[in-house]
């Protein structure tokens, strides 16, 4: 916008805003906080060294643990069912506990029930062509409509209805049957076997075993089993409100009906609170957060103390309490995102790394693992710069000058 004139036909500038003037002398004390911090390249690097490393054991901690429950819901996120009826003692996918027939026959019967389909899940033995013996996970998929089918990338899914027919899903495991083509023969548990389809699916299994798609009855005769042979119903409600009728109605049977998000929640407690594997997941964040805030905090107040004639001599020319708590919490910030930026990309860099190597490598970063991450970053960063505000308030300009 140009100059008014005034009346000799000189121009002048716009008289400046109080807005105007607090956004400039704010954006002067942070270009000064950024040039004490950077300039002592020692302590900089060291506050960046340590939130960093504290970031990047945070996110391969939880990282490591998604990944491990993505893996142990696979069946539960490949088959796509709305609802999944089961036994009330069931912990995890795998641990199917076998419930008889006319579980199958109520749902069925049920009100709101568009359809309800049998799954049936076990593990047998495989023999391959040369001899060698690998367990597998069979999956004994609704003879009927096939529901939970993995999407095909050869062959046709109408072949599984053919003799010994199944269908072997192409994942991390699959080099373990020795990548079987269209149309190898194996034999499991005694029985023939032909591969008639190769399939993917969003995620493998947990344990490192291959999974067999096949169908439900041929699944029932082919692995050993108990009196009972449906491991899970699947059902498809009409629609969502029908899902609470559905639960009341199975829990009169003494069994449990579980949407797909709560079975995975449910595995993913018994994991975290009944297994090992969530005590040691909380025990490294705890020690990863320590040593990033005892890190980041000491040097930060050495820092702090170093430059404490600077920060008084601000203070004698008349800079406020306020302003200099915005340098510190600036600084605290910049180096605290830095260095969490720093750890993330050091985490991702390790994980594709170890990808090229074990392609079952069970690490995944999800948005729910930055956000942690990122919440205890900035408590770091809010305690590592409140020792730094209350040093630097108490400090008088004169002392400063007197020493």
């Amino acid at each position: 916008m140009p100059w008014p004139l005034s009346r000799r036909g000189v121009r002048r500038p716009l008289p400046r805003t109080p807005i105007g003037i607090w956004g400039a002398a704010v954006l002067g004390i942070l270009k000064i906080a950024y040039k004490l911090l950077v300039n002592d390249r020692g302590k900089f690097i060291a506050l960046l060294v340590g939130i960093t490393f504290s970031v990047f054991l945070m996110i391969q901690m939880t990282s490591m643990f998604s990944g491990m429950m993505k893996k142990a819901s696979a069946t539960v996120t490949n088959t796509g069912a709305k609802v999944w009826i089961l036994d009330r003692a069931v912990t995890n996918v795998a641990a199917s506990i076998p419930m008889p027939d006319y579980v199958l026959d109520a749902a069925r019967s049920m009100k709101g029930v568009k359809y309800a389909v049998p799954l049936y899940s076990g593990v047998g033995l495989a023999k391959l062509q040369d001899g060698t013996y690998q367990a597998v996970t069979v999956i004994g998929l609704d003879d009927t409509s096939l529901f939970g089918r993995p999407e095909l990338i050869a062959g046709k899914i109408e072949d599984i209805y053919g003799e010994n027919g199944f269908v072997v899903v192409k994942d991390e495991e699959y080099v373990k049957l020795h990548n079987p083509a269209m149309g190898s023969e194996f034999e499991i548990n005694d029985h023939r076997g032909v591969i008639v389809g190769i399939a993917k699916v969003p995620a493998s299994g947990l344990f490192g075993i291959p999974t067999l798609y096949t169908t439900y009855s041929r699944a029932v005769q082919t692995i050993p089993s108990m009196r009972f042979t449906v491991s899970y119903v699947l059902v498809e409600p009409v629609d969502a409100q029908s899902i609470p009728a559905i639960k009341a109605g199975i829990a009169k049977l003494g069994y449990e009906a579980l949407t797909e998000a709560e079975f995975v929640d449910k595995i993913t407690n018994w994991y975290m609170f009944r297994t090992g594997m969530g005590m040691n997941l909380l025990l490294m964040t705890a020690i990863s957060f320590v040593v990033g805030l005892s890190i980041s905090g000491q040097t930060f107040y050495s820092f702090t103390l170093e430059n404490l004639d600077k920060f008084g001599a601000l203070k004698a020319i008349g800079a406020k309490g306020h302003e200099l708590v915005w340098m510190i919490l600036f600084q605290a910030g910049l180096t605290s995102l830095a260095g969490y930026g720093l750890g993330i990309g050091l985490c991702a860099g390790l994980i594709a790394l170890a990808r090229l190597r074990l392609p079952d490598y069970a690490s995944i970063i999800t948005y729910r693992n930055l956000e942690l991450a990122l919440g205890m970053v900035l408590v770091i960063a809010a305690i590592s710069s409140l020792v730094a505000v209350r040093r630097v308030l108490r400090i008088e300009p004169f002392e400063i000058f007197r020493g």
